[in-house]
């Protein structure tokens, strides 16, 4: 069986934890941290990266969007992506503002968790933070502007998958900085996706 390696406190490994859910595709999750079981993981991924999939021909794939794009392609024979030249490149840039959200977030983590204070750099800290808001209120406005139940209309999309699972995160890691109160549209649409059985079966963790 596939195997998705890495805590669901991360977004990109939960971002295909809930792809998998939606796309039907039956894995097991094994939660090795890259910092805790770093030897363990090392064994299985030279690269000691999050996500890693392994597959049950024991090929190994790393990368959240390059993982989706296999599973889709060669594994569920279905996308999460619209089929349409135009809804397409909406979800393209709907999924890119999510990703830089993710990134942001993930890098605030290493600056200020990993590194000791005294080597912290606060004008870095401050660049990622706007660079982070920037990319929430993008995903605010699309939200907000939407027709539909969802982003490019009724059906869930990746761009849906990914913008909810960044917000989330973002009120995880840095709901001081990104007060809810600013982001009342992200703030609903969150809560309707979280509610889905996709996302219950893949709760944050950590």
């Amino acid at each position: 069986m596939i195997q998705l390696i890495g805590y669901m406190d991360s977004p990109f490994v939960r971002r295909v934890a809930i792809s998998l859910e939606f796309l039907g595709v039956a894995y097991k999750h094994r939660e090795l941290s890259i910092f805790r079981d770093f030897d363990e993981f090392r064994a299985i991924n030279p690269l000691v990266k999050v996500p890693t999939l392994v597959l049950d021909n024991g090929q190994v794939l790393v990368d959240s969007t390059l993982i989706i794009d296999y599973l889709e392609q060669y594994v569920a024979g279905r996308s999460l992506m619209p089929g349409n030249e135009n809804d397409h490149l909406k979800a393209v840039q709907h999924v890119g503002t999510a990703l830089v959200a993710m990134e942001k977030l993930a890098s605030l983590i290493y600056e200020t968790s990993h590194r000791p204070p005294e080597l912290q750099h606060q004008p870095w800290i401050d660049r990622l933070r706007t660079q982070l808001g920037g990319a929430i209120d993008l995903m605010e406005s699309a939200v907000s502007n939407h027709q539909g139940r969802w982003l490019l209309g009724d059906e869930i999309s990746q761009a849906d998958i990914s913008t909810a699972v960044a917000w989330r995160f973002s009120q995880h890691i840095e709901a001081s900085h990104i007060n809810p109160a600013d982001y009342p549209a992200l703030g609903e649409y969150s809560a309707r996706a979280e509610a889905l059985p996709e996302f219950v079966a893949c709760p944050l963790t950590g």
